[in-house]
């Protein structure tokens, strides 16, 4: 850059030395002769002061440190869309003139071709490209008007996080040219978005997937823009300190995947401005700050109308300390997998096996918890244990086992809405089961289980006192001493009086006997 700039330069984004920032003043600083550029770092610890001089204000930053002074020619205001693809993405000449040997880049890979006339072999190339990554290239525009639709009329998927575009128009300027662009990510740019309507729609057609993290949109800027993504089916707004002001009205109707994680300033009653997308499949709000949720249109037992179609909720990394929280998941008519790890309330004195047993007993439809799938047998043991666990607690508020003496009062009910549907579904417990069992206690429970060889018929049945939480892996190393038989060789599975008929493989070594559900006079069997 010469002395001669204008006051145009003033937002520009600047690149000096690997860092960015914002041009905030473009002068005369005395008592130095010639011009500076006043920047706002978008590191502040980069920065010396916040834009004044020697009692002298020429611009105000956001943070005490976070302005500096810069001449003009330290500054890289960067390069036009297609000069960042040219220089990433096709030939490098060699020595050679053109007709010899000359390198073609297509990605990082060097390809030697022979005999081309270099201008078409570019144009080739170029217009070969559909998926590029123009990360920390400094693109600050999209150059010549038509250039980029003329160059490169196939790109779907454009990264062009962490570069120096400055404003929304300027990523228009770029869309505009790319007509079959589907998945655009612009993370990392610190724009300038609309203040009013957007002065052109239809602008992305075919975008599906927009990645505006750390960008500093607002939510109302969202709504603003989203009448120009028709067909956007995921959008990440990650750190972008939004508060979720108003309902989307005819906007985000196609959306499946919103991601809002790390937005501190989003709670509950903002969420439910969101709950009626009706696309809305999955749902990303780790560190967010959250640790209450409730739905005012259900009651105890009964399903939300808020986020219809939502199967996939994150909450990752945020305050949920409460039971509450988890029971009202289980309204979620559509839930199938939720990811809470790295929460007060799993991350407690509690066993983390135990604290998984109680969040899959608690949600009824769920199939997948932190990225692990529920089978069946899980989810029997779970809600068998909890049944269990619970049982003194139901009886105290006015659980029966006689149908019509079950009236447990209101408080237990809504701490446990489906301790009920449980009894329905196993049996109200007895009160045998009851007497040895406690809340979080189960695994100090000793078993008395009989041990039988089906294969085997001159083998003696034997009768064991085994702690229920013994894992198959060291039940069977029991086994292979008393039976001096290879650990690797046997297979276990039990049966209980309760279910006659059913034998239920154990093919989990490092799972407990509890974790299957395993009682006093149930009966082991061992083969091998």
């Amino acid at each position: 850059m010469n002395d001669t700039l204008t006051s145009d330069v003033i937002g520009r984004r600047v690149e000096v030395n690997g860092e960015h920032a914002t041009v905030r003043f473009s002068g005369i600083v005395p008592p130095v002769a010639g011009l500076w550029l006043g920047v706002e770092w978008d590191n502040p610890e980069r920065g010396k002061h916040d834009g004044s001089h020697e009692g002298t204000v020429y611009f105000k930053c956001r943070h005490p440190t976070g302005g500096s002074f810069i001449r003009p020619n330290k500054v890289n205001f960067g390069v036009d869309f297609l000069t960042a693809v040219k220089n990433r993405y096709v030939l490098e000449d060699g020595p050679e003139e053109d007709g010899k040997e000359q390198i073609v880049i297509i990605g990082n890979k060097p390809v030697e071709t022979i005999g081309f006339d270099s201008v078409i072999k570019q144009q080739s190339q170029l217009s070969k490209l559909q998926d590029i990554s123009l990360r920390n290239c400094a693109v600050n525009c999209a150059g010549d008007k038509g250039a980029i639709a003329k160059a490169c009329p196939n790109i779907r998927k454009v990264d062009l996080s962490r570069n120096l575009l400055s404003s929304w128009d300027e990523v228009l300027d770029i869309a505009d040219q790319l007509g079959h662009l589907e998945v655009l990510n612009l993370s990392e740019n610190k724009l300038r978005f609309p203040s009013g309507s957007p002065s052109r729609t239809g602008t992305f057609p075919a975008l599906k997937v927009l990645v505006l993290n750390r960008t500093g949109i607002t939510w109302a800027e969202v709504l603003r823009c989203a009448s120009g993504w028709p067909v956007l089916e995921e959008l990440y707004l990650e750190s972008n300190d939004l508060f979720i002001s108003e309902r989307p009205a005819d906007v985000l109707q196609t959306v499946k995947l919103l991601d809002l994680s790390s937005n501190q300033l989003i709670d509950e009653n903002q969420l439910f401005l969101i709950a009626y997308l009706p696309r809305l499949e999955q749902l990303i709000l780790s560190d967010i700050g959250i640790s209450t949720i409730h739905f005012p249109d259900a009651g105890t037992g009964h399903k939300t109308a808020m986020f219809p179609s939502l199967q996939y909720l994150v909450v990752n990394d945020n305050q949920i300390s409460q039971w509450s929280f988890i029971n009202e998941l289980d309204k979620l008519p559509s839930l199938q997998a939720l990811s809470c790890i790295r929460n007060p309330l799993t991350e407690g004195s509690k066993e983390a096996q135990t604290t998984r047993q109680l969040i899959i007993a608690r949600i009824g439809q769920l199939k997948t918890l932190n990225k692990c799938e529920i089978l069946p047998e899980e989810r029997r043991g779970a809600e068998l244990d909890y049944r269990k666990a619970f049982g003194n607690e139901w009886k105290a508020a006015g659980g029966h086992q006689d149908p019509d003496k079950n009236r447990p009062h209101e408080r237990f009910l809504a701490a446990h809405p489906r301790y009920q549907l449980l009894c329905l579904k196993y049996g109200a417990p007895e009160d045998g089961e009851l007497k040895l069992h406690q809340p979080f206690l189960l695994k100090n429970q000793l078993l008395t289980l009989k041990i039988k060889y089906p294969n085997q018929v001159d083998q003696k049945v034997l009768e064991k006192q085994l702690p229920d939480s013994m894992t198959i892996q060291k039940v069977k190393g029991l086994l292979a001493r008393l039976l001096k038989v290879p650990v690797s060789e046997l297979l276990l599975s039990y049966e209980s009086p309760k279910m006659p008929g059913r034998e239920i493989e154990l093919e989990n070594d490092q799972q407990s006997l509890q974790f299957y559900s395993v009682e006093s006079g149930d009966c082991l069997l061992v083969r091998w």
